[in-house]
């Protein structure tokens, strides 16, 4: 039985593993590496809770050490790439160069990092807000990191020009640091994605939320990523108010 309830924490550990190799990927410039492993973490993620609740397995140990794990993944991970980003741009565009006249700008790389200071605060949050037992207040870290994950992955394919252009300039880089950092931490009540049970009475909006991921990620690749979050905010939004009447 001891060896049965350490099954979901090594799960967990496996998500905090992916997130330190997310790192190492990240400082060589290997984004597209650090994409994969952040996704293989976040995989362990929605498995440890799931095997915790069906081993009859959770502890606060085990909560504790998810938080932690959370928050290397899809905290620092991403605080780290929008960093490199924006200090690349920076630093190679001619156009973004920071000269003496605008040497304040330099702190702009560092303003990556408050998705991981809003990160932190959520997930500190998440373990004392009893609100959050079966649903979401706020964009969890998970979906947040895809989000900011995918804009290297999206940079990297050749049909949409226009949103890469659009990627490559800083300041758009940096109003999107500001604005999910908002998200992880606003009062808006989003439907959980973690399977308590894989039946369709009980799971009916994920079941069909997930299906629905899945068609746009093979139609759109990568620029799906982003279309799904936002479809996720607003089918909350839309759910919560409207599902109760």
């Amino acid at each position: 039985m001891k060896i049965i309830k350490l099954i979901p924490n090594t799960f967990t550990l496996l998500n905090l593993l992916c997130g330190l190799i997310a790192i190492l990927c990240l400082s060589n410039g290997f984004y597209d590496d650090a994409f994969k492993f952040v996704c293989l973490g976040i995989f362990f993620d929605f498995w440890d809770g799931f095997l915790a609740r069906k081993l009859n397995a959770q502890s606060d140990l085990g909560l504790q050490l998810d938080s932690l794990a959370d928050m290397v993944t899809s905290g620092v991970v991403p605080g780290i790439l929008l960093f490199r980003l924006i200090d690349s741009l920076q630093q190679n565009r001619p156009e973004f160069m920071v000269t003496e006249d605008q040497f304040y700008l330099g702190i702009l790389p560092y303003l990556g990092f408050l998705v991981t200071l809003a990160s932190c605060y959520r997930l500190a949050n998440f373990n004392i807000d009893s609100r959050q037992t079966n649903s979401f207040i706020g964009l969890p870290t998970p979906a947040n990191t895809l989000l900011i994950m995918s804009i290297p992955m999206i940079q990297y394919v050749d049909n949409y020009h226009w949103l890469v252009k659009i990627l490559e300039n800083p300041y758009v880089l940096v109003l999107i640091a500001i604005v999910s950092s908002y998200l992880l931490n606003a009062e808006i009540p989003l439907f959980s994605l973690k399977f308590k049970k894989f039946s369709w009475k009980e799971s009916k909006l994920q079941i069909l939320f997930v299906l629905f991921a899945a068609i746009l990620l093979v139609l759109l690749s990568f620029i799906a990523i982003p279309i799904i979050i936002l479809s996720y905010i607003i089918i909350s939004v839309v759910v919560n108010r409207f599902g109760k009447k």
